[in-house]
């Protein structure tokens, strides 16, 4: 049998491997150490073309036995039997969506053919592998036996066989399936998504948005006109409306909420993780054309022991935008809004030319002077402008860091309203009818 992990050059670089049987069962940690529960699956979904599946995310079983859905991107590390996760855990109770799959519960066992001899073989195990440079991970080998199954087919030859080497298992070109769309949909950016869902039906709208992943249709509905997202997000489960919210940047889920009546948005508010709710109840409290109202609450915030390389660490974490990428806040313990002492910013350009043992606190800019949650949206544009910046911190009158302003929230408040209705990228086709 396979051994737990294996490695494989791949452009220059290492990416692990990992065969699920020996995923069963095996303990969820957090950070701190302190067992979260057990894997008991992993969740794929099919994409069309022969392309392999993309892993969405393990089942842990908590220790009160309830199954919850832990997504790949809050997962750091899978190593020596164990899972490391971020610490950040929906409870919630997984519930299988129509396009995923559960990868030990329907894909072990199976019976699929060799494409090169369409001989039948058994699957006894799936690999799966991160992609490079990415948090990623798909499914990309089987390790199968030939024979005809059942009690004989410990006497077939056992081999490992590439995803494409297989039939049985990839989604069908043809058809109307909101799989297959959603599936097309994997190829595009958040905002050519947006786009191509904006052009559908109302009810066509409804059954993608329904298929897409938690972050999937988080990123989407960040990029669509508010009355697409009022409307999908308004024919959502309300538990699953409130995870979509979670995943969304706060600043977009409280321009999101403010659109929906009072008691939807109480509702959803009530479903909501504590934390999350409490950073957007505190961004709707600001006027919306002003630096607290156009603020995201989750910029970088390092401590002023932090190093150079802890720096660079963070700006390297995938699901951060470019513009919050671009430089670290510096605060006094504790390194969290909207209590930490702001000390200064630290600039992505800084971090490259100083060496990864220097501390932050010796390289910290703290001359420019920060915005006020109550600065309006003219003078915000105008500051970023001037000090050309992308993003720039906002700072309430006792010190506190409250969050950053970032570019691109400031264009999307200046340009037109129904500038997201343009069609300005659609160069690629997109596999859907009205």
């Amino acid at each position: 049998m396979k051994s737990y992990t294996e490695e494989e050059a791949h452009h220059g670089g290492r990416r692990p491997r990992v065969f699920v049987s020996h995923l069963a069962g095996v303990p969820v940690f957090d950070p701190n150490g302190d067992q979260v529960g057990r894997v008991r699956d992993l969740v794929a979904m099919l994409r069309v073309g022969g392309r392999p599946p993309r892993l969405l995310g393990l089942v842990v079983e908590v220790l009160s036995r309830r199954r919850i859905f832990l997504p790949m991107t809050r997962v750091t590390g899978i190593e020596s039997g164990q899972v490391i996760t971020t610490g950040v855990v929906n409870m919630r109770r997984f519930e299988q969506r129509p396009t995923e799959r559960l990868v030990l519960g329907e894909f072990l066992d199976r019976r699929v053919r060799l494409v090169e001899t369409g001989e039948e073989v058994t699957v006894l195990d799936v690999s799966v592998q991160q992609l490079p440079a990415r948090r990623d991970w798909e499914i990309d080998k089987y390790f199968v036996r030939k024979g005809k199954g059942g009690a004989l087919r410990r006497k077939g030859e056992t081999l490992t066989v590439e995803w494409s080497a297989v039939s049985g298992f990839s989604l069908q070109e043809d058809g109307q399936g909101a799989e297959s769309l959603v599936a097309t949909f994997e190829r595009l950016r958040p905002t050519d998504v947006a786009n191509a869902l904006h052009h559908l039906s109302p009810k066509r709208r409804a059954e993608v948005a329904a298929a897409l992943d938690d972050d999937r249709l988080a990123d989407v509905l960040e990029e669509l006109p508010e009355d697409d997202q009022v409307e999908i997000i308004g024919k959502l489960q309300e538990e699953r409306a409130a995870d979509v919210l979670e995943a969304m940047d706060p600043d977009d889920a409280a321009d999101l909420l403010s659109e929906l009546p009072e008691e939807d948005k109480e509702r959803l508010l009530t479903l909501m993780r504590p934390d999350d709710a409490a950073d957007v109840r505190r961004l709707m409290s600001y006027e919306e054309r002003t630096a607290g109202g156009l603020m995201t609450t989750e910029p970088i915030i390092l401590r002023p022991d932090a190093t150079v390389a802890d720096a660079l660490a963070r700006v390297r974490q995938a699901d951060l935008s470019p513009a919050l990428a671009a430089q670290v806040y510096v605060c006094r313990s504790p390194d969290e809004t909207p209590t930490g002492k702001y000390l200064g910013t630290v600039h992505f350009q800084r971090l490259l030319r100083d060496p990864p043992y220097a501390l932050v606190s010796s390289i910290v800019d703290s001359d420019l002077v920060p915005l006020a949650p109550d600065t309006p949206l003219s003078a915000v544009t105008s500051y970023l402008a001037a000090y050309n910046l992308v993003s720039a911190p906002v700072v309430d009158e006792s010190g506190s860091l409250l969050g950053a302003v970032t570019v691109d929230d400031v264009l999307d408040h200046l340009l037109p309203e129904d500038w997201r209705e343009t069609d300005f990228h659609s160069e690629e086709g997109v596999a859907g009818g009205r």
